[in-house]
């Protein structure tokens, strides 16, 4: 963890937003796999990381905005718990590493939040997305589970995303610390790409990276020959020459910072000539999407801005037709781009998207766009220093989407279905970093993942 300081100043910060009565921000608890005590590997809820700092389960942190007072609530080992775990620190011990002097047993909080409740005193909690805090959360407030995450307050969600959403920098260096093990896994994934070798082999491969770096993947690894698929999760099918791999994976570092790199692959190391074209097209628009983010500019205008470069380079290849300009603001491109451009990034891949990706990507000022492909952009408002972001724009060839809008006539004035449909089994490109907004630009984080074609064919064939 970081120093007390630290946490000590977070909730220093989020107490002066102006909330009033008391916050409740809940830890995770152990997940079972298909037992109580087989566990999943335990991840705790990152906003009480950020907060409260503590790493373990059992945990439920109190903010009184109006006394300045913070809690912990949490129960001590026990000798039967020590038996299997060894010695453990008191929970008071671990309050004092995050500058908390209050702690007190688990069930006490329900004590504090019915005193706060019977004085009329607002009672503030964040959105769960776990089953059992939406059910203490109905213990604790009355409200239904069922109903919890409508009940959440907006000004408390609005507050937290105000001090999460710009980085500290040590919280870069973690991230740094991630991209460094997500460096590894993408040389590997791509020393791999050879024919024959099974998807399931290289993807388990770069999970032991994930693990060895001290911690777990950021997300469920992205990896298959069938990149058309966006999140395709499924890794069954054996390499086969002459086919892209798409591989979208990151780590955490010991602390939970997240990284989030995409690279495309030929199996064998050799691009054909189509997968180079469009490859390059990818390529550029990536490029052209760093250097335009900067403080200032809206991720939105840098994503229409990496369209247009998509278009522009499928008009070239007679895939589309017209003025690249009406082509984008048709939504044409996306037939082939149809996904966002990026999102934020820290303690989560997609950063506070529990708390409502409406209100961590987008603001009164600029709100989502109501377009196919466009709708799917993630964070569209205007870039401040210290934002971590991914760039990621894509190309894909998907034949389900192809049939639809040949059959329905969409956007015919501005695509060559004939043309298209020559590359039907194509797959698709993505390609992404990770992106630190600064005074005045931005720069990649950590050291680039091989990524020009040449890179990338000398990658896959050197030992």
């Amino acid at each position: 963890m970081f120093d007390k300081n630290t946490y000590t100043n977070r909730r220093k910060a989020l107490k002066e937003k102006g909330l009033s009565g008391i916050g409740i921000i809940t830890g995770n608890g152990e997940a079972p796999m298909n037992y109580l005590d087989n566990t999943y590997h335990y991840r705790q809820d990152s906003n009480f990381l950020y907060f409260f700092g503590l790493d373990f389960p059992g945990l439920i942190g109190v903010i009184d905005f109006e006394s300045g007072e913070d809690f912990i609530f949490g129960d001590d080992f026990e000798i039967d718990d020590i038996i299997w775990t060894g010695p453990q620190v008191t929970l008071k011990e671990n309050a004092a590493k995050v500058g908390v002097e209050k702690t007190a047993p688990f069930a006490k909080v329900f004590d504090l939040v019915r005193d706060a409740q019977q004085k009329g005193r607002k009672v503030h909690f964040l959105p769960p997305y776990r089953g059992d805090n939406k059910i203490l959360l109905e213990k604790l407030t009355g409200l239904s589970a069922l109903s919890i995450n409508a009940h959440a307050s907006l000004d408390f969600v609005k507050a937290v995303i105000s001090l999460r959403e710009v980085k500290e920098d040590q919280e870069v260096t973690e991230i740094e610390k991630a991209c460094a093990i997500g460096y590894d896994m993408h040389v590997a994934a791509m020393k791999m790409a050879h024919p024959g070798v099974w998807e399931q082999k290289i993807a388990g491969t770069i999970e032991g990276i994930a693990i060895a770096g001290g911690s777990m993947t950021a997300f469920p690894i992205i990896l298959s020959q069938n990149g058309e698929t966006l999140h395709n999760h499924n890794h069954s099918q054996y390499l086969e020459k002459g086919r892209l791999i798409i591989t979208d994976a990151g780590a955490e570092s010991a602390m939970h910072y997240a990284s989030d790199f995409t690279r495309t692959t030929p199996v064998g190391g050799i691009f054909t000539q189509k997968q180079r074209e469009i490859y390059e097209i990818v390529l550029a628009a990536n490029n052209k999407a760093t250097e335009l983010t900067k403080p200032g500019v809206t991720y939105l205008s840098v994503h229409l801005a990496a369209a247009e470069v998509i278009a522009s380079g499928l008009i070239d290849l007679g895939l589309l037709k017209g003025n690249v300009k009406e082509v984008v603001e048709n939504g044409a491109h996306a037939l082939f781009f149809p996904h966002g451009l990026g999102h934020m990034m820290g303690l989560d891949v997609h950063d506070m998207e529990d708390l409502g990706q409406i209100y961590v990507g987008y603001d009164d000022e600029i709100r989502p766009v109501d377009q196919f492909g466009t709708a799917a952009l993630r964070l569209g408002k205007r870039l401040k220093p210290g934002y971590v972001i991914t760039n990621e724009p894509g190309c894909y060839f998907i034949p389900a989407l192809i049939d639809k809008w040949q059959a329905e006539g969409i956007n015919k004035d501005f695509i060559n279905f004939d043309k298209v449909n020559e590359y039907r089994g194509f797959g698709g490109v993505r390609l992404e970093d990770d992106i630190l907004v600064t005074e005045t630009g931005s720069r990649i984080l950590g050291k680039r993942i091989p990524i020009t074609p040449e890179e990338v064919e000398a990658t896959v064939n050197s030992k």
